[in-house]
């Protein structure tokens, strides 16, 4: 082949079969010039006489990833033929060989050809649900006609990866291949079927099909059982109704189906979203001005100082990616009541059936007690997590700097505290870091790494390689009161606790944030996490400014006790055993006597002004840190919601969701709060800049360097 197809599709004739390649990296993907190469290459194979069967295989480390995600929202020209069309339609066999990963368009060309083998690391998916739309080549009708529309929908509707081994015994992969050589073996398997007819073509099975009949109302089944996580979303949906198609309508008219319902979904403000947050989760990773060569190395032992909630879901991040963790507490009797509530909750994981015995023990037997600083010394990274408290850590912090290894990296996982305060209490602050895990610390996946003015960008590329080893999303922050995400929220915060005292009940603006998207209302998620966590945090602020607006309602919620789910009640009622929450009489006794006590006015609020008061008040502050350069990027705010606080992903995150907004109609909002409202309402100075130029928030840079 000549040209841009040469480039990125190879045909070579072995021993008589005829093998494409797609070479085209990192990842295989779809991208310009491929699907033509592969339609050439089929042509080809086709036309040679010694040519008896061919094999599609992947350069590098995967099959094809996918199609090329930059290109979707662009014009794009009708093809003469499609690559699925042709593959399928070889007067020949056509074997996909599927290493790495086979994903979407990937796995549309193997559901194309007419057998599929695969290494048993492999793995298969068409996870497009989670980019807005669904899969545009077939694969919505081929599946189900393979594996059956139940098994289709479960993996098109959730976008999972399978492994191949579970390919197999669903039906997607024909043979696991055992050998080192997946080009060798597929060769061996391609001449072996390479006189056999009629060419099975999956477009032509039926059987898998006439499960529907026995059960018609497995769609309408589907479409309930994801009601509460695809709330406002089209996707999945539409993805349901694919598969209809594919049930109730001949092939041709199910790709029909299938072309008309991906066309509305790719340029609708959910694709835009969700593409958006795609590639902001892989920008956020870079570090600007970091050497191109700085390639920190896995960390091979860890330890966590603290074994309260968040230091046992730490210890269990490091175990649950195979990191042997050692844990220390001030007491024997804190450290065995922290080890056990772990071991309780990889237990109740046993029991829900998400996890083996035989996992958690392996797991469990990563984690280590110890009694003494000089236990870790050798390790290669240590987290501080005990109690928001600057002495506590400061003395944490001198016991480290005098143990631990040269070259180890210290970690703070304080989740507001100067960086600077820990660094400083040793002799190499240029080690130390912030590790701001968000809570439950084993399942949320922000990692919120703190730069302090002296963290050097070798500990923090370290640090960095520490959360993505442990699974971990992980983000840059400079060091200030609050970093950049729990700073970013804090306005939320107040906002959510003043609206309570003007007359909004929780379980009001607990409904209209999970009406917005997200998963539980910020006032649920407090009772989950513990009212106790930031009373701490408030207090200090207090102590340290005059101007600080005291938060009265949860204040005193906590000093009756009510620290959440924990104590059975917090903003809501719980019933021993369960934890759905109820509206519960004392909390608003609580809010009116406040009111009364301070005079606030009560009122009612539109869902709209709820939403805004509380999003807005975010925006605004994100721009303040943004001028302070308190972060990289605008789009690592985004990140940091998504992934810390549970901002529904459809909508991008806090900034791109501004923009829907507009940035101009923002600060004519916030212009008018600050009026009524007074100072903590005053417009940022970049805010006012972006508004004035028309400009977008996600695109907003910082005003100075990290």
């Amino acid at each position: 082949m000549s040209g841009g197809e040469a480039e990125t599709v190879r045909f070579e004739v072995e021993d008589g079969i005829g093998v494409i390649t797609i070479d085209n990296p990192p990842v295989n993907a779809l991208g310009p010039g491929v699907r033509e190469g592969i339609v050439a290459a089929v042509d080809k194979g086709n036309a040679d006489p010694n040519v008896t069967a061919m094999v599609l295989i992947g350069a590098g480390r995967s099959f094809i990833a996918g199609a090329d995600i930059r290109q979707f929202g662009k014009p794009r020209s009708t093809p003469a033929r499609y690559s699925h069309d042709v593959l399928d339609g070889s007067a020949k066999p056509i074997v996909a060989a599927i290493h790495g990963f086979a994903l979407g368009g990937g796995l549309e060309h193997a559901l194309s050809s007419h057998y599929r083998i695969a290494v048993k690391e492999a793995k298969v998916g068409l996870p497009e649900v989670l980019i807005g739309i669904l899969p545009g080549g077939g694969g919505t009708q081929r599946l189900p006609r393979l594996i059956g529309p139940k098994a289709a929908m479960d993996m098109i509707v959730t976008g999972r990866h399978v492994p191949a081994p579970e390919a197999k015994a669903l039906g997607i992969i024909d043979e696991i291949v055992e050998g080192k050589d997946l080009k060798r073996e597929a060769i061996a398997y391609a001449k072996r079927i390479a006189h056999a007819r009629p060419l099975p073509r999956v477009r032509d099975r039926a059987d898998r099909i006439a499960e529907a009949k026995a059960d018609p109302g497995m769609f309408e089944a589907m479409r309930k059982s994801i009601a509460r996580r695809a709330r406002n979303q089209k996707a999945p949906y539409h993805c349901i109704a694919c598969v209809e198609a594919a049930v109730t309508r001949p092939f041709d008219e199910g790709l029909e189906t299938e072309k008309r319902l991906f066309a509305e979904l790719e340029n609708s403000d959910e694709a835009k979203a969700l593409r958006y947050a795609f590639f902001a989760e892989r920008e956020v990773s870079k570090i600007p001005g970091a050497p191109k060569d700085l390639q920190p190395s896995r960390a091979r032992t860890a330890a966590v100082i603290g074994a309260g909630t968040m230091g046992g879901g730490i210890a269990m991040s490091f175990a649950d990616s195979a990191i042997p963790v050692k844990v220390l507490d001030a007491t024997r009797e804190a450290l065995d009541r922290g080890l056990a509530r772990v071991r309780e909750n990889y237990a109740v994981s046993v029991k829900r059936g998400s996890l083996s015995q035989a996992e958690m023990d392996r797991r469990l037997a990563l984690i280590e007690a110890v009694d003494r600083y000089e236990d870790i010394a050798d390790c290669d990274v240590v987290i501080e997590a005990v109690f928001e408290r600057i002495d506590v850590k400061k003395e944490v912090f001198t016991r480290l700097d005098a143990v631990m290894k040269p070259g180890a990296l210290l970690l703070t996982n304080s989740s507001a505290i100067d960086t600077d305060v820990m660094a400083n209490a040793t002799k190499r602050p240029r080690e130390v870091a912030g590790a701001h895990f968000f809570a439950p610390a084993n399942v949320m996946k922000l990692l919120e790494v703190v730069k302090g003015t002296k963290t050097s960008i070798e500990t923090v590329a370290a640090a960095m390689k520490v959360g993505r080893d442990i699974g971990k999303v992980s983000a840059v922050a400079g060091t200030c009161d609050g970093f950049a995400a729990n700073r970013s929220r804090a306005p939320f915060v107040t906002e959510m606790m003043l609206m309570l005292e003007e007359g909004a009940l929780p379980e009001r603006i607990d409904g209209v944030m999970v009406d917005f998207g997200y998963p539980m209302g910020p006032f649920a998620v407090n009772d989950l996490s513990g009212l106790d966590i930031s009373y701490d945090t408030r207090k200090r602020r207090a102590a340290a400014d005059p101007n600080y607006r005291k938060l009265h309602v949860p204040d005193r919620l906590v000093e009756m006790g009510r620290k959440g789910q924990k104590t059975g009640a917090g903003w809501y009622r719980y019933d021993k055993g369960d934890r759905t929450p109820h509206p519960d009489e004392v909390v608003k006794s609580v809010i009116a006597e406040v009111a009364r006590e301070f005079g606030i006015p009560q009122r009612t609020f539109t869902d709209e002004e709820i939403l805004q008061r509380l999003l807005l008040a975010s925006v605004n502050e994100a721009c303040r840190i943004l001028e302070e350069g308190k972060v990289l990027r605008a789009s690592d705010i985004d990140v940091m919601w998504l992934h810390g606080f549970g901002f529904p992903r459809y909508r991008g995150g806090l900034m791109f969701w501004a923009d829907t907004v507009g940035s101009r109609a923002i600060l004519a909002r916030i212009e008018e709060w600050h009026a009524r409202y007074g100072a903590r309402w005053k417009p940022a100075e970049l805010l006012r800049e972006i508004a004035q130029a028309g400009g977008a928030f996600r695109e907003a840079k910082p005003k100075r360097a990290l």
